[in-house]
């Protein structure tokens, strides 16, 4: 029968509800598919941000590989479920996701740092199961829409504060990179700032993000969809400013114009305008994104997958939106592996718009992996072959491994 306790002992044998496969009473012969996870392990890259890459080793000589968002605090959390993973069979993802967002639930396990950590066990779960089976991940998620995902590119130019120099930037990225997608950030300075800590805008600064916004627009958007990115910036009345301004230019969406908290304030800014509004990274799991869905307070919905919950949690997420006719446009800032695994879940849905490419201006982001050509005109193809389809070249994750890291074992 399974376990009621409740223990603040995170170490304990039981944290809560247990969803293990003995208590469970599920049978340990499995038959051909009697495989147990024998070890979990972390390594972290420092890339744009530092990627948490997670692995899972079995008793069949495959491991797969999955990411956590962000690094931080993760590794430890990891480490701490481990216990929990141990002789379980690595097949039953579904339940194992569960069983550790009840195991971790005492330290916060429907949003945060729990979430992504278990979101990078939930990642290399599909990789090593996709193995095991011989089936790519995307059919795991119940097969494919499509057989290469939209990427676009976030962009960074080289003084995001001249409007002109933005434009340069999207030019080059079109016209060299193949890129028909691309993102700039608006919450860059203006020099009319007052005090930017009580987030409104006055006139002249909504005015230099509309040139912004202009210069680039006209420069490439005949060629490409582009979007731009506030990063939770600007208060309620500001953010309507904003998005009334730029509906005369072809935007294809603003993202996180207000904070993220207040849910009302979202639904209330993005009704405001015919400026299409995309929110989403900050949001963890299908039901911290169920509101903005139910009450259509977003345009487009962007799910950080190594951040909020994985990638059967994302799709939950996807089909949800989809009763509403809500795209899903995936926040990204990931490795080749939390990239790659945002593309087979992009695949496997039908709203999907496109999976964001963040490390462009990163020369060796590719060489993690030993395949070639993952990102081509804009496109990335998704892999025929078991599991996330990518094979780790540990000797580029030791050279570009955070300093005092030890390299996870060979699969």
């Amino acid at each position: 029968m399974p376990n009621y306790r409740t223990l603040h002992d995170p170490n304990a044998e039981y944290t809560m509800r247990d969803l293990s496969a003995e208590t469970m009473g599920l049978s340990a012969d499995r038959g051909p598919r009697d495989v147990e996870i024998t070890d979990v392990q972390t390594t972290m890259v420092d890339g744009n941000y530092p990627w948490l890459l997670v692995r899972v080793y079995t008793d069949a000589g495959l491991a797969g590989t999955g990411e956590a968002y962000w690094g931080g605090g993760d590794a430890e959390i990891v480490e701490r479920m481990a216990p929990f993973l141990i002789g379980e069979n690595p097949l039953d993802i579904d339940r194992l996701y569960e069983h550790l967002i009840q195991k971790m639930s005492g330290e916060g396990s429907i949003s945060g740092k729990v979430v992504s950590a278990i979101s990078g066990v939930e990642i290399a779960l599909h990789d090593v199961a996709g193995k095991i089976l011989e089936l790519p991940a995307y059919q795991l998620l119940g097969g494919k829409y499509r057989d290469a995902v939209r990427v676009y590119c976030d962009c960074h130019a080289g003084d995001e504060s001249e409007p002109e120099s933005n434009a340069r930037e999207a030019e080059r990225v079109v016209s060299d990179l193949g890129y028909d997608a691309l993102k700039f950030d608006l919450d860059v300075p203006s020099g009319h700032e007052v005090d930017r800590a009580n987030r409104h805008m006055r006139g002249p600064e909504i005015e230099h993000k509309v040139d912004i916004v202009r210069e680039v627009c006209e420069t490439v958007g005949d060629r490409a969809d582009v979007a731009f990115d506030c990063h939770w910036s600007y208060t309620a009345g500001s953010a309507k400013q904003l998005l009334e301004a730029v509906e005369d230019y072809d935007v294809w969406w603003i993202e996180d114009p207000v904070p993220p908290e207040n849910h009302d304030v979202q639904r209330e800014v993005t009704g405001s305008s015919t400026t299409p509004v995309t929110v989403g990274e900050n949001v963890y799991r299908a039901h911290g994104q169920r509101r903005l869905i139910e009450e259509q307070a977003v345009d487009i919905l962007a799910p950080d997958l190594p951040k909020v919950g994985g990638m059967r949690e994302t799709r939950k997420i996807a089909a949800h939106a989809d009763l509403y006719y809500i795209p899903i446009a995936m926040h990204n800032v990931s490795s080749p592996i939390g990239t790659m695994a945002s593309a087979q879940v992009a695949a496997a849905i039908p709203n999907s718009l496109a999976v964001e490419f963040h490390s462009y201006q990163l020369g060796w982001w590719a060489d993690l992996v030993e395949e070639d050509d993952l990102i081509e005109d804009g496109r990335m193809a998704v892999p025929e072959t078991p599991g996330l389809g990518l094979t780790l070249d540990l000797d580029a994750v030791a050279e570009h491994a955070v300093d005092g890291e030890t390299v996870f074992d060979p699969a």
